[in-house]
């Protein structure tokens, strides 16, 4: 039996990257993630790679474009406030095909708003916060084993398609302990004959770019990019059912959120309600197949989230509509109890909104 440890998230992310043979990280401290960044700065210089604190949040994903450029397994991470500055960067990378693990602990906002754990990022994450027409693969543990679990994942997904992956956690997961083991089949970083390594005077010279002068070889450009994003909805799209065979009311929730969610899917049943729980694993792709399946039977969804209610547009679209979809949720770094989505599930089934 693999040995199990006693981590934090942070922790545990930053120790899964290392296995995942990640040797560089850029970054810059913010809570609730400011954990990552330390366990780096003690860990990398003891293993030959690099840990660097940039000035900025700016400076450190333009780091993390330069180093995935020259075909390094690179990571960064930060909080909301830090994310929404590294976005253009993140555009830039997306738009140069680059692959890279970007992790988000999400806090409360709009703004500087608080250090609190919070699922608000959604919108940002899922739909593309940078300019352009581009997507993200967009990670969602609901544990520390899936942090570190993700984490692996992230790098090789992120290589895999050429693209940025976004581990997108909370501060309560990157917060809180958990037993963890590091037993993984890692798959190690293929060949990347695009990457700027230098010639040595035996091949052409590899560029990598995202601004295209010409329109129609942008268009092309972008045309061929939709074509891998299709490749990866067919592919890759990640999720867990809980008791939704028979459920006439299914909760839909990630992280935390779909913990706390679990805790009342039980107490449900057990008030004889037939209530169920899919948690997204990838929020984007978003896992529309098992949703469609539940909306055959369900009469109606609960999207429980720790925002105003983002997610809840996409499990609307899963359904196509064809079935109510109610919000549950809390801001500012409060979570709902499972006491407060059990009522939510009485009402669904009651449909008493």
């Amino acid at each position: 039996m693999a040995e199990k440890v006693l981590m934090k998230g942070n922790e545990a992310i930053a120790e899964a990257a290392i296995i995942a043979g990640c040797r560089h990280y850029f970054g810059y401290p913010i809570t609730p993630q400011t954990e990552i960044a330390a366990y780096m700065a003690k860990r990398m210089p003891k293993i030959g790679g690099v840990f660097l604190q940039a000035e900025s949040e700016i400076a450190a994903i333009n780091m993390v474009y330069g180093c995935s450029s020259a075909g390094k397994r690179v990571m960064t991470s930060s909080s909301s406030p830090g994310i929404s500055l590294k976005q253009e960067g993140i555009s830039y990378l997306a738009g140069s095909d680059l692959p890279c693990l970007i992790v988000n602990a999400q806090r409360g906002g709009p703004g500087l708003g608080g250090i609190q754990p919070s699922q608000s990022d959604y919108f940002q994450a899922t739909k593309g916060g940078g300019h352009g027409d581009y997507h993200l693969i967009v990670l969602a543990p609901a544990s520390v084993q899936e942090m570190a679990e993700l984490t692996i994942k992230g790098f090789e997904l992120a290589d895999k398609y050429c693209m940025p992956v976004m581990l997108l956690a909370d501060g309560t997961t990157g917060q809180m302990m958990e037993p963890v083991t590091f037993d993984f089949d890692v798959k190690p970083a293929p060949e990347k004959p695009w990457a700027t390594t230098g010639t040595k005077m035996q091949r052409e010279h590899n560029i990598v770019n995202s601004l295209y002068l010409q329109p129609e070889k942008l268009e092309v450009t972008n045309l061929e990019r939709y074509k891998k994003y299709e490749t990866v909805k067919e592919n890759e799209a990640m999720w867990e059912e809980f008791m939704t065979e028979d459920a006439d009311v299914v909760v839909a929730a990630f992280g935390i959120a779909a913990r706390v969610s679990q805790n009342a899917v039980i107490e449900a049943r057990k008030q004889g309600i037939k209530a169920g729980l899919i948690r997204p694993i990838t929020l984007w792709p978003f896992p529309e197949t098992p949703f469609k399946k539940a909306a055959e039977h369900a009469k109606a969804f609960i999207s429980v989230e720790l925002s105003m209610g983002q997610m809840i547009e996409d499990v609307k679209l899963s359904v196509s509509c064809t079935k109510p979809v109610y919000f549950c949720g809390r801001v500012g770094g409060m979570i709902p109890s499972p006491a407060e989505v059990l009522s939510a599930i009485k009402k669904a089934d009651g449909g008493d909104r």
